[in-house]
């Protein structure tokens, strides 16, 4: 067994000593304790964790000894290449295998039958192996689970789904050791928690290290006093080629998988001669094309890589000396988490410069950089009691060996997210699994799980196979096959994309302009397009909220900017538009809710700013219109950013009730939200997702999917069966609750209302649109104008604006 000893004169030769914190973790994991390391990347958390199992685990022989558990495929490889670095000289007699969806069968089979050593290896893949009916005999000597980047799975359903494993580990191994590696949490003590059984000790450990941080802005030529999104883009692709050229190797990360293919047309266009030394990466590349882009980053011969989060986690790229975020980060923790790609090494600092896309992200820039460096970061907590996952869990342990529904029970409670599991929620999923619950016990494809021989099982092998084929929690809208006519792929775009496209129809992918040519078994067929643009797809998803802690910042930033502090380089930047704002209007800081109204040819505009993100902005915005039109008719159309929303009405408001704040009470919230939204709607939506979690429909078999018009067809019936014959299904009562949850951001919604009443009201009555109003309008216009449409009114409205600013007329 490998000594500390051992260890120190490896680092030793290395010119290398061990950081406290790694002789922390190894002290810990020799005693055969459970933790979580918190530490910034680049830190030194893979060798701290690893070492540590290899000083825990006994020498490898049959079966697994140490499951490393990854969150993406392509870090699964770059780790298994990170462990068996230091083997050669400590531990010759380790083997590191790897396994995920992305493993040959014939590799697979050759694992089988070597099974020993360390498994590097998915949530996903993991919980295939538990579908294994010796899963207690292969699985039953792991020692150790390291679960790593555990910020990334912690709060969805990916995270449950490893809860739930590793609750089946424990019950083979009640000895197991799990550690959880993290670099970007708020909540420490909970990340920590949902990890181990409950009320079960645990050490956090945290690394204390200095790592030097730069947080810097590109700054526009213009800013401008007026803006809006993608107004400074085209503005802003000079300066970025500009700094990509004085820099060594460098990512350009943008939210959207549409944004980085707009933004790598536009850098290759300036520069077409980077043409093979900057490349695209995102999630929807083709394998074989995202692999050789990160081989070639690693290489050091690549200049530039757009990308999506597709590059955000720890795959290791130490020639990267410059991370770029294009417009809003949404998040300190994914400030901070892309930055780390940049000085990937203890010692080296790392750099993420951020390129605004409207003037306002030259303020949240400020507030970011304060945010990050200060460590205020998000917090990240579990979804708690999924039924649908637990249904596809029963189904999964009932493969892999069966289960005593009493001992399956108590196993279940010992996981942080079903601990409070009551007995008849657990019933209730196990008639499900066993006869399709009141609705469809006629239909013997939903009788999955059977008593047999004193266990639950599964005795039919054609619902084993579909069980098998869609192990997992990650739903996504159906793709497809994006090939060329003369053979080999590109990579998949959402098959609603497709659909609208007819032959001949140019778009943009891979970095690629394409013409459409044909749709022929779910693969859509292209060829080099002749022309120079084309649409680019817009894959859901896309729009994500400000974080609450980035938009305090924000405020508080604004704050200082109202009492004249714009000694910052981006404030400075940004100052004629925030003088704009307070010659039209007032500049929002906390403890003020600034309400705007204008009346114009289309009718009576209200805004206002809580900075409560996107997403409670629509809940908000429709919550008030319901709440106005219930005792006055009217008719109102919205829209919202991350700083506020737009109500337009055809008739003039009252501001009466919202004067008094009677507007903001909580009231029978919960009912109001429900009645202003289309809420059937978007819970049948969700339902879509529980459904394919859950078993109920069943995505197709290799070769042969099914559309995604089947898939949400067999979904839609599903819910209207369960409404009208089993209206207390659980399944329909989670759907309801992960729209208010997720989608509507229910309690960040109530927050922002209780915070919107503690506030001093500010009513201005506008002159021509103020610089936070005008994004607003742009956002609605988006919806209703064309291309050209949109710049001829923007010039009206901004010739209107900047008149009233001078006095003058138009």
């Amino acid at each position: 067994m490998l000594s500390t000893a051992d260890i120190e004169a490896w680092f030793a030769r290395r010119g290398w000593a061990p950081q406290a914190f790694q002789r922390q973790v190894w002290q810990h994991m020799a005693a055969g304790e459970s933790g979580l390391l918190h530490a910034t990347t680049g830190a030194g958390k893979t060798l701290a964790a690893w070492l540590g199992a290899l000083q825990r685990a006994p020498e490898p022989g049959p079966g697994w000894r140490v499951l490393w558990l990854t969150p993406m495929r392509a870090l699964a490889a770059d780790t298994a290449r990170s462990l068996r670095l230091p083997l050669e000289e400590l531990a010759p007699q380790w083997p590191v295998v790897l396994r995920t969806g992305d493993t040959p069968s014939s590799e697979r089979a050759r694992q089988e039958r070597q099974r020993r050593g360390a498994l590097v290896t998915t949530p996903e893949s993991l919980t295939l192996m538990l579908t294994r009916e010796q899963a207690a005999q292969e699985l039953g000597q792991v020692q150790v689970v390291v679960v790593d980047e555990w910020h990334e799975l912690l709060a969805n359903k990916r995270g449950v789904q490893v809860q739930l494993a590793l609750a089946r580990l424990r019950h083979f191994n009640p000895a197991l050791c799990v550690w959880g590696l993290s670099a970007t949490l708020g909540n420490l003590p909970e990340a920590l928690a949902t990890l181990l059984p409950p009320r079960a000790s645990g050490h956090l450990v945290q690394a204390r290290l200095a790592k030097a941080l730069v947080v810097d802005t590109l700054l526009p030529a213009e800013p401008g006093r007026f803006s809006w999104a993608g107004h400074l883009g085209t503005q802003m692709l000079k300066p970025l080629v500009e700094a990509v050229a004085a820099s060594g190797p460098t990512l350009v990360f943008t939210n959207v998988r549409s944004q980085a293919e707009a933004w790598y047309q536009m850098l290759l266009n300036e520069r077409p001669d980077w043409a093979g030394s900057i490349a695209l990466h995102h999630g929807s590349l083709d394998k074989a094309a995202r692999e050789y882009v990160e081989a070639e980053l690693k290489a050091g011969r690549l200049k530039c890589v757009v990308a999506t989060s597709s590059l955000d986690l720890g795959v290791d790229f130490l020639p990267v000396e410059r991370v770029v975020q294009i417009g809003s980060a949404k998040g300190i923790a994914r400030l901070l988490q892309r930055a780390g790609r940049s000085g990937h090494q203890v010692g080296r600092s790392s750099r993420i410069t951020l390129v605004p896309t409207h003037t306002l992200e030259l303020v949240e820039a400020v507030a970011a950089r304060r945010a990050a460096l200060a460590g205020q970061v998000e917090s990240r907590s579990a979804p708690q009691a999924p039924l649908d996952v637990l249904v596809q869990h029963l189904v999964t342990v009932a493969l892999g060996g069966g289960f005593k529904e009493a001992e399956m029970y108590r196993e279940l409670r010992r996981t942080h997210s079903y601990r409070r599991l009551s007995r008849e929620a657990f019933d209730w999923a196990l008639a499900f699994v066993s006869h399709g619950g009141l609705s469809l016990t006629a239909y013997p494809e939903y009788h999955r799980v059977q008593p047999h021989e004193g266990r639950w099982r599964v005795t039919d092998r054609a619902i084993a196979l579909r069980h098998k084929l869609q192990v997992g929690t990650i739903v996504s809208e159906a793709s497809m096959s994006v090939k060329w006519l003369s053979g080999g792929t590109l990579g998949q775009v959402e098959e609603g994309f497709i659909a609208r496209l007819k032959a001949g129809d140019c778009f943009v992918f891979a970095g690629r302009v394409l013409e459409y040519v044909r749709t022929q078994d779910m693969a859509a067929y292209v060829r080099k397009a002749t022309k120079v643009r084309g649409a680019i797809p817009a894959w859901s998803g896309g729009r994500m909220s400000l974080s609450s802690e980035l938009a305090d910042a924000t405020l508080q930033v604004l704050a200082g900017c109202a009492q004249g502090d714009f000694f910052e380089p981006e404030l400075a930047a940004a100052q004629p538009m925030l003088q704009a704002q307070a010659a039209l209007s007032l500049i929002p800081q906390p403890g003020m809710l600034l309400v705007e109204r204008w009346r114009s040819p289309e009718g009576h505009h209200l805004y206002l700013y809580p900075f409560a993100g996107r997403t409670a902005h629509l809940g908000l915005a429709s919550l008030l219109a319901w709440r106005l039109a219930k005792d006055v008719p009217n008719t109102f159309s919205m829209s919202v950013n991350d700083y506020g929303f737009e109500l337009l009405s055809a008739e003039a408001v009252d501001l009466g009730a919202l004067r008094s704040k009677a507007l903001l009470a909580e009231g029978e919230l919960l009912e109001d939200v429900r009645a202003s939204l289309n809420h059937g709607e978007l819970a049948q939506r969700r339902f879509r997702e529980i459904a394919r979690v859950a078993g109920l429909v069943f995505g197709g078999y290799p070769g042969a999917p099914k559309s995604a018009r089947q898939l949400q067809a067999s979904s839609s019936l599903f819910y209207e069966v369960f409404r009208k014959y089993d209206p207390d299904n659980r399944l329909l009562r989670q759907a309801d609750e992960e729209v208010l949850a997720q989608e509507l951001e229910f309690a960040r919604l109530r927050q922002a209302l209780q915070r919107m009443r503690r506030c001093s009201l500010k009513f201005v009555e506008l002159s021509a649109p103020s610089p936070f109003c005008l994004p607003l309008m742009v956002e609605r216009f988006r919806e209703e104008f064309t291309t050209e449409k949109l710049a001829l009114r923007l010039q009206r409205i901004l010739a209107e604006a900047h008149a009233e600013l001078q006095g003058g007329a138009p």
